[in-house]
C-alpha cells in the first residue's frame, strides 16, 4: 500500500515485559561500574507491597534466582520475575529517562488504574 510506513516495534519477551534499549544500556553500565560479573548477574524485576499508591516496584541486580523465577533475556540483559509480581507486570514497559528535572527507571504499566506523582508506585 503506497503511503504506509513501519514503525519499529519494542522487543517483547515471552512474559510480557519489555526492556527499552535505553533502560538496558544503563542496567550494563551500573553492572560494569559496580565491576559484577555480567555472566551471573539478572535483573530482578517485581512488586511490594507499599509506596503511595499501594504496590511499588522493585528493580535489583542480583547472582541468586530461584526455581519458580521465570527467566528471559532482551538486549543482552537477563532479567528474572517472581510469578506473583508478574500477576502485575505483564505488558510492564522499563525504560530510562535522563532529564533536567532527574534520571531513572519509568515503568509503564497497563495494568495499574492509578500511579503517584513520582512514578514509583501504583494500584490495579
Amino acid at each position: 500500500m503506497a503511503g504506509t510506513t513501519t514503525v519499529p516495534q519494542p522487543e517483547t519477551s515471552n512474559s510480557g515485559i519489555v526492556l527499552s534499549e535505553i533502560a538496558a544500556r544503563e542496567i550494563k553500565n551500573i553492572i560494569q561500574q559496580q565491576e559484577l560479573d555480567a555472566e551471573k548477574v539478572r535483573l530482578r524485576v517485581g512488586v511490594k507491597g507499599g509506596g503511595c499508591s499501594g504496590f511499588s516496584y522493585l528493580l535489583d541486580l542480583t547472582e541468586s534466582q530461584k526455581d519458580s523465577d521465570e527467566i528471559f533475556e532482551q538486549h543482552g540483559i537477563k532479567i528474572i520475575c517472581d510469578p506473583k509480581s508478574m500477576l502485575y507486570l505483564s505488558g510492564v514497559t522499563i525504560d530510562f529517562k535522563d532529564e533536567i528535572m532527574g534520571r531513572g527507571f519509568v515503568f509503564h504499566n497497563p495494568n495499574a488504574t492509578s500511579s503517584c506523582g513520582c512514578g514509583s508506585s501504583f494500584s490495579v
